[in-house]
């Protein structure tokens, strides 16, 4: 019963945001009393906490099984961000910012344990990439790794954006594309030309 409530919490916060749900939300979908929500979770704070842990994991082990798919870097690149696409697809709010304002100490934990699956995602992406002749070998992949997780968080923050139908989608792409272009080698931007007609929105 604990997966399924995490499975639907996450559904559900993804949707409508950390703010608005309660627990009432939440059992009424799962058509169960909230009293067996509060046997596995003692209060909202608690159940926000698991569930960010949850979805961490759920988008891990979904861009790990990305990465041994043997995409080149750029599409690889591309494909994670149809992932995120998918899992945002009901989101006209950004579900970070909320945290980050309602969760704060949920939020931090959260972006340490980003930041380190990020990080190691991103540094064998660009490595790849430089094998594969598709990324400038002179860059520096540890700058550009930072670089590229403050650009891909920012579009999560709603004092820069408003936000409707679609919005983070085009923001997600604006960024990979922004990020493709600064580490590029002309091969590198054929494929990425390539990548931006079969993904336009």
């Amino acid at each position: 019963m604990k997966c399924e409530i995490l499975q639907k919490a996450g559904e559900i916060f993804l949707k409508l945001g950390f703010k608005s749900v309660t627990m009432d939300d939440i059992a009424n979908e799962l058509a169960i009393s909230k009293k067996t929500i509060y046997k596995h979770f003692k209060n909202k704070e608690e159940l926000v906490d698991e569930t960010t842990v949850h979805l961490h994991d759920i988008m891990h082990k979904s861009v790990l099984c990305i990465c041994e798919k043997g995409f080149n870097a750029i599409q690889e690149n591309f494909e994670i961000k149809k992932m995120f696409k998918d899992l945002m697809k009901n989101s006209d709010d950004s579900p970070i910012y909320q945290l980050k304002k309602f969760y704060p100490k949920t939020y931090t934990r959260m972006m340490e344990k980003e930041f380190s699956m990020f990080k190691d995602c991103i540094l064998n992406n660009i490595e790849k990439g430089i094998e594969e002749g598709l990324y400038r070998k002179e860059i520096d992949k540890d700058l550009t790794t930072k670089f590229y997780f403050s650009l891909a968080m920012s579009v999560h923050d709603s004092s820069l954006y408003t936000y409707n139908k679609n919005t983070l989608n085009k923001l997600e792409t604006n960024v990979l594309e922004y990020h493709t272009r600064a580490i590029a080698t002309l091969k590198g931007l054929q494929i990425l030309e390539e990548q931006l007609k079969q993904n336009e929105f």
